[in-house]
């Protein structure tokens, strides 16, 4: 292939602050003027994606916290007349816009401010002495949750100390727990109720579980709900309407859950009753999932729920921030071998989960068809209609809501034979009319319709269980279609071809390359290769970011166009943001995948084709988007990860013994503690990061997510704080100790470069003589690491979207080897992709002073394009590294601020194995070809396609 060399852009955009700063391109200039100049505004952007073709909302000036577009209407401060929309807008249902009104559900006045709330006395920190004691009780339960006889020893030593006279903050124990159970702010108490059998028996033939009780523990799901609708922490992040969000080009954009196309449905059957117009609808969000948390003793499996809100942003329900709250642990029906699988038993199992949900349910039924009056995140009160939205659930509990047998779709009537073939929606209605045509036999062979239980649904207004079950992207895509299918598969086409000897030497080599993956903020590592026993959603998220590399020369070429295809499909569906033409592409990435993967059929790794319902459920994503809007607001991960703190922690903080009360305690004060938090956070006493006003929290150096700042940026690149010691400051030493004899050179030259008032802009720089640029600077300090901040909404990052991520450059990395990591750069930022960008590999990063001005900057080697579009087959672009006339790399000096963020790049492994006992830390020395791993994370995948 022709290489493609992308040469530097003179600097000939000054900085408009006047502080004799030049730059390339525009891009450059844009991070340059928000790290040095920054305005603090609610509006973010991201960098330039693939997603900016559909354009977003242009960005509010006004004095409103967050885009003007996002605004309701009713709390709009009146403005001057604006010209009829032509592109961007969005649109808010004309009846259900949630008008604020006053306790007693009267509409304000349009501008009305909220109504003045209690608030307690400064000095008042119930049910806590001080805000010490809170901040100490918050430490020893949560944080580092010791045990009673830790908490009593800790008392004892602080008694013993004279500050405190011999009163320490809690007497032991059991006063630390009464204090925190006191709390009364944002308390919902746990309720029991039991379900027993209550069909025919025959003597002498029943069951053991005909005669026990099921225990089903719950909260009331309308004060919760109170609880969620008020947290102040949500002010800038809900919404109070279904809205229609539109590009600039006119198409639509659906991004939280609210611009979907199904609340929108849901308001306009509400708003037939004039009664209901100004209200809020308040759409709830449910999921559940059986989780084990130990396979050592005893009962070791639960069956929590939990239950979120449709006005939050999807930001903040996947980083939780108490949008997501456990609602109950649901029943598990147990019994011995005879019976565990008689039909009897296994209906009572269907009709006892469908009863506890309805049961759970009942409290906000009346708030279906008629408004209440709740508070706000804003302040404001607010008529609120509730109605059941999506559930939250994988395959087998899918199903199980759907009454549906296995194998079926239970969202359309697609026979279990034949997924992929022609088929209509499954409702509600459907079961309904089968009910007086077809005997229950019938219904379960032909249909796949369970008929002797009804959907907990069934009873709801406007709910059908059918149309609610979102999209799983966890267990559907992540370890359905990915791990247990084309992972799998791949292992088995390797036995067919080459059979079973020398399919391990394959898998063990490619083993060997995922391995050899060089390391990159937040990426797993598997040392091993991915051949460990248990896999978790985070293993299965890890290698599909390195998996398709190391395929190359072991599988064909149509099955790494299967993969790439899948991969872009999953990536794409996976975004924050998802407009009309990224559904197109997901629509073609999906297509592109179903023409790939007959490869597998071909080969006879799946002879029968592909009726696997997981596989399936992947054609019904681009409805689903358009109805719920991106997916990853509704991913069965956020309610597993919520596992951690509801069920799994508790449940080792139990004796084990009957150990959900237990846990419901923990629970229990766990959430008195974020009441407590909210509340004082709320009152100006407390600072969002945990910290008492006034003090400042640190992050941690060698942390590859450092904290995030609580500010609004678009983004910015910082060194580190402390620069490494043991080194020559010297540029003549330094260039001796980093065995680069030109690093004077290339400071004098980059000196030149930045001082506009004397660089050619149009001569190359190595042109320049070097007695015509300045002196080198007589002291250089290096750094270990920089850190890239960067508005990245589809990956895990803090709730305004914002991620943190740290680029190294060190001669030794946690006892491994050398770690110098790769990055983005700023080319031409009119291209798009990675035609818009360069690769580099920083040696070190430095700063110096000249002229009272400091230079932060990185030495880097370069990477070319290898052609000019991404390999046919894997669907990343090919690089290779700058090389001299001696086959050195050459070296280079750039400022920081033209670094966009951290770039991974896989090797081209090619046909030949990899040696054993290969080290990852000389991955990036040794091979003469490397992928741009947009896999790496989203943000990549945005920028670098």
């Amino acid at each position: 292939m022709a290489k493609s060399k992308r040469q530097h852009n003179p600097r000939n955009r000054p900085c408009p602050h006047h502080c004799g700063r030049s730059f390339r391109n525009q891009s450059g200039l844009t991070q340059h003027v928000n790290a040095k100049h920054p305005v603090f505004h609610q509006d973010r952007a991201p960098l330039r994606t693939a997603a900016d073709a559909e354009d977003s909302p242009p960005p509010s000036p006004g004095p409103f916290q967050g885009d003007l577009d996002e605004m309701p209407p009713h709390n709009r401060t009146p403005s001057p007349p604006l010209p009829p929309p032509k592109g961007a807008r969005v649109e808010y249902h004309p009846h259900l816009n949630g008008r604020p009104c006053d306790r007693n559900g009267n509409f304000l006045p349009c501008g009305a401010p909220p109504p003045e709330q209690d608030v307690p006395a400064p000095d008042d920190f119930s049910p806590y002495d001080t805000l010490p004691d809170f901040r100490l009780a918050e430490w020893m339960y949560k944080r580092v949750q010791l045990g009673a006889d830790d908490i009593d020893e800790l008392m004892d030593i602080l008694g013993s100390r004279d500050e405190f006279a011999g009163i320490p903050p809690f007497r032991d124990h059991r006063d630390l727990y009464e204090t925190i159970d006191a709390t009364q702010q944002g308390h919902v108490p746990w309720q029991k109720f039991e379900v027993k059998y209550d069909g025919p028996v025959t003597p002498g033939e029943s069951a053991p579980w005909q005669h026990e009780s099921f225990s089903v523990y719950f909260r009331d799901t309308r004060e919760v709900l109170r609880h969620q609708l008020a947290n102040p922490a949500f002010t800038n992040a809900f919404d109070t309407a279904p809205k229609r969000v539109f590009g600039n080009n006119g198409r639509r954009r659906y991004r939280d859950f609210m611009s979907g196309r199904w609340a929108w449905r849901q308001a306009d059957e509400i708003a037939e009753d004039p009664e209901t117009h100004g209200a809020a609808f308040v759409p709830i969000i449910s999921g559940s999932d059986k989780t084990t948390t130990s396979v050592a003793t005893g009962q070791n499996d639960f069956y929590p729920m939990y239950m979120s809100n449709g006005l939050v942003h999807n930001e903040v329900r996947r980083a939780h921030r108490n949008a997501v709250s456990v609602i109950a642990f649901l029943a598990i029906p147990k019994t011995d071998r005879e019976h565990e699988n008689s039909l009897a038993f296994r209906t009572f199992r269907r009709r006892l989960f469908h009863a506890s949900l309805k049961a759970i349910f009942e409290p906000v039924k009346p708030g279906m068809t008629g408004w209440e009056v709740m508070l706000f995140p804003d302040g404001h009160y607010r008529r609120v209609i509730f109605g059941l939205g999506p559930y939250i659930a994988d395959y087998p509990e899918q199903v199980l809501l759907a009454c549906v047998v296995q194998g079926w779709c239970p969202r359309c009537t697609a026979h279990r034979k034949d997924l992929d073939g022609p088929a209509g929606r499954r409702t509600q209605e459907h079961p309904e009319a089968l009910f007086d045509a077809l005997d229950y036999k019938r219904m379960w062979d032909d249909y796949g319709v369970i008929a002797d239980v009804l959907p907990f649904t069934w009873d709801f207004p406007r709910a059908d269980i059918h149309e609610l079950l979102s999209p799983d992207l966890l267990h559907q895509i992540i370890k359905g279609t990915f791990k247990d299918h084309l992972v799998t598969w791949v292992g088995e086409y390797l036995e067919l071809t080459y059979g079973k000897k020398e399919a391990a030497k394959r898998m063990a080599d490619i083993d060997r390359r995922i391995a050899a993956v060089p390391a990159f903020p937040g990426l797993r590592r598997f040392p091993q290769g991915r051949g460990f026993k248990q896999w978790t959603g985070d293993d299965s998220k890890a290698l599909m970011k390195v998996y398709l590399p190391a395929l190359e020369g072991h599988v064909t070429s149509q099955m790494l166009r299967a993969f790439s295809a899948f991969l872009d499909f999953c990536y794409l569906v996976r975004r924050n943001d998802i407009g009309d033409d990224t559904l197109e592409e997901i629509e073609n990435a999906l297509s592109r995948y179903h023409e790939a993967r007959e490869i597998f059929e071909q080969s006879g790794v799946c002879p029968d084709g592909f009726c696997l319902p997981r596989q399936h459920s992947l054609a019904h994503y681009p409805f689903l988007i358009r109805e719920f809007a991106a997916p990853n607001g509704l991913c069965s991960s956020i309610t597993e990860s919520k596992h951690i703190k509801a069920v799994k922690e508790p449940w080792r903080r139990s004796s084990r013994y009957q150990a959900l009360p237990q846990m419901l305690t923990v629970n229990n004060r766990m959430d008195n503690l974020a009441a407590s938090r909210i509340n004082f956070t709320k009152r100006g006493l407390l600072a969002p990061n945990g910290a008492a006003i006034g003090v400042k929290a640190v992050a941690d150096d060698d942390d590859d997510f450092p904290v995030v700042p609580d500010r609004d940026i678009d983004a910015e690149v910082k060194l580190a704080r402390n620069p490494i010691r043991g080194v020559p400051r010297d540029p003549a030493k330094l260039a001796a100790h980093l065995k680069i004899p030109q690093l004077p050179t290339l400071i004098r030259r980059f000196l030149y470069a930045q001082d506009r008032d004397h660089a050619n802009m149009d001569e190359p720089l190595a042109d320049v003589p070097i007695d015509d640029c300045l002196a080198a600077p007589p002291k250089v300090f290096c750094y270990p690491s920089a850190i890239t901040t960067f508005y990245a909404p589809s990956d895990q990052c803090g709730a305004g979207g914002l991620l943190s991520e740290r680029i190294r450059a060190v001669r030794s990395w946690r006892g491994e080897g050398a770690r110098y990591d790769c990055v983005f750069v700023d080319g031409e930022d009119d291209l798009p992709g990675f035609e818009g960008l360069l690769a580099a590999r920083v040696r070190t990063f430095m700063s110096f002073r000249h002229d009272r001005r400091n230079f932060p900057c990185a030495l880097v080697t370069w990477f070319s394009a290898i052609g000019t579009q991404p390999c046919k087959d894997v669907g990343m672009w090919m690089v290779e590294p700058d090389l001299d006339a001696r086959g050195q790399r050459i070296y280079d000096i750039i400022h920081l601020d033209s670094i966009v963020r951290g770039a991974h790049l896989i090797p081209v492994f090619g046909d030949d194995p990899l040696p054993r006992r290969w080290k990852f830390s000389d991955t990036l020395d040794s091979f003469r070809a490397y992928y741009i791993n947009k896999y790496a994370d989203h943000h990549s995948y945005e920028i670098a396609f």
